[in-house]
């Protein structure tokens, strides 16, 4: 399994010298199966470049996911270069968000007054695969669903290859009981033993109490997570839009300093645009 970030940034999207390590996208993620599918999760500004990058006029087959579809989450997509590709298929998982299918919200997205082209204009192949099951496989790749705590709630997803575990939580509060949200113990469990976890960390432990309900985590309770879960490599996702990179920097020493003082083995970094990672 070969994970590459596209986008990291939390709310919306960012630039400036201040910002160039971590880099100032919003959510976007691809995967690559060892079977040879592509699966992205996510369509934030991130997604753009990802399109940039991808192969053109080669009848290829993409898989979409949506953990949500707040703005951060959806900007990209109209400017996603393969849609304007008649050689390219895209399967979208239609999962429901706020009782609307994400075909109606990127219908409503890709209208004016919003956007002046619609999804009937676009060339690529687009097929909403309905319903989105709690198991399904695409390839190789064996997934997993769990709801987010989120408002308007969400999907988390655990990826499974050849015995090797990678889940992604961004958008999840993990104390706050957000409607359709779980309990840390079953938050714990969807992770148990993964090679790499990505985990909303948007808030420090002394920012968190004055942002209690927003629908994000401090690092210090996803660390608590994550060492119960004996997680492996930790990624500390969704970087709010205001952490500078030296901000981001000063996070992770704080969150290496707190594992190393619990004796534990796992690697914990910041997930930056354009990092690559391997399950194999």
């Amino acid at each position: 399994m070969y994970i590459k970030c596209w986008g990291s940034r939390g709310s919306i999207a960012v630039a400036g010298q201040e910002y160039n390590r971590y880099g100032g996208e919003t959510t976007c993620l691809q995967i690559r199966a060892q079977s040879g599918e592509t699966v992205i999760i996510d369509a934030g500004t991130g997604l753009r470049k990802l399109g940039l990058a991808l192969p053109v006029n080669c009848n290829t087959h993409y898989h979409m996911l949506f953990t949500h579809t707040h703005w951060d989450h959806v900007s990209g997509f109209p400017f996603f270069k393969p849609l304007q590709d008649p050689s390219v298929t895209l399967t979208i998982h239609n999962s429901l968000f706020y009782a609307l299918s994400v075909k109606e919200i990127i219908a409503n997205l890709m209208a004016p007054p919003f956007f002046p082209i619609t999804m009937k204009e676009m060339q690529a192949n687009v097929i909403y695969k309905e319903n989105i099951e709690t198991a399904f496989s695409i390839g190789s790749l064996d997934i997993t669903t769990i709801p987010l705590s989120h408002p308007g709630g969400g999907l988390g997803y655990r990826f499974s290859e050849n015995g090797r575990v990678f889940v992604f939580l961004t958008d999840n509060e993990l104390t706050f009981p957000h409607p359709g949200g779980r309990a840390i113990t079953e938050y714990t469990e969807f992770c148990k033993d993964a090679d790499l976890l990505f985990h909303d960390m948007e808030f420090t432990p002394e920012e968190y109490p004055s942002k209690r309900g927003w629908g994000h985590s401090s690092c210090t309770d996803v660390l608590d997570l994550a060492m119960k879960a004996n997680v492996k490599r930790l990624g500390l996702f969704h970087i709010n839009q205001e952490r500078t990179d030296d901000g981001m920097d000063q996070m992770v020493t704080m969150c290496q300093d707190i594992i190393l003082k619990n004796s534990s083995l796992m690697s914990c970094f910041g997930v930056a645009c354009g990092m690559k990672f391997t399950t194999v």
